[in-house]
């Protein structure tokens, strides 16, 4: 069973439906118990990282977070929720992450929209379990006007808006998005078929 952290913000519910499309059970819970009896976990998330930190870690939700890192459960992060497990980010002032992988969350470029919306083609840095059977550069959905930076060895894609920038990361069992696999079409089921299929 896949639990869909439900923390307040995001579409949780497209989520839910994705993974049930391809075949995983998937239950939407701010339940501390559920989501330690999770085979998965899944942070989704659309917002401000301030407001979302903050209910992550007065529901306790951190804990649960970290204990699951900890026992090797899969783990993956979906847009706020990729933003969340780093150290911090500085969205409406300086805000404190989960600190899971080293690295902070910027503003987008001057010289860039913001948000960026739309789809964009991804850079495939590293091999990861997330991208097979997607192709060479998948076509995925992005919404957001912050952006990971990190000198870790852990980016597994990046996209060009501006510039390169970060847009998958894995560490072990951790893995995180800034695109929605939800909203990807084919690509995006395929990418969360294969966060099913991981031990």
């Amino acid at each position: 069973m896949i639990a869909v952290i439900d923390y307040g913000m995001g579409n949780l519910r497209s989520v839910q439906k994705a993974l049930e499309f391809v075949g995983e059970t998937a239950v939407i819970t701010d339940d501390i118990q559920t989501m330690e009896r999770a085979d998965k976990l899944v942070l989704p998330g659309v917002g401000a990282f301030g407001d979302a930190i903050g209910t992550i870690r007065e529901k306790g939700i951190d804990k649960v977070i970290y204990d699951a890192v900890d026992k090797n459960k899969p783990f993956l992060g979906i847009c706020l929720g990729m933003q969340l497990i780093f150290d911090k980010s500085y969205e409406y002032g300086e805000y404190k992450g989960l600190g899971l992988i080293p690295g902070e969350i910027r503003l987008l470029p001057d010289n860039v929209k913001k948000p960026h919306i739309g789809w964009n083609n991804l850079n495939i840095k590293m091999r990861s379990p997330l991208f097979e059977n997607t192709g060479e550069s998948p076509y995925v959905y992005f919404v957001h006007s912050y952006y990971l930076y990190t000198d870790a060895p852990v980016v597994s894609a990046t996209t060009d808006y501006g510039r390169e920038i970060q847009v998958a990361v894995q560490k072990d069992n951790i893995f995180a998005l800034q695109f929605h696999p939800e909203k990807s079409g084919d690509t995006g089921l395929e990418i969360l078929k294969n966060f099913g299929r991981l031990n």
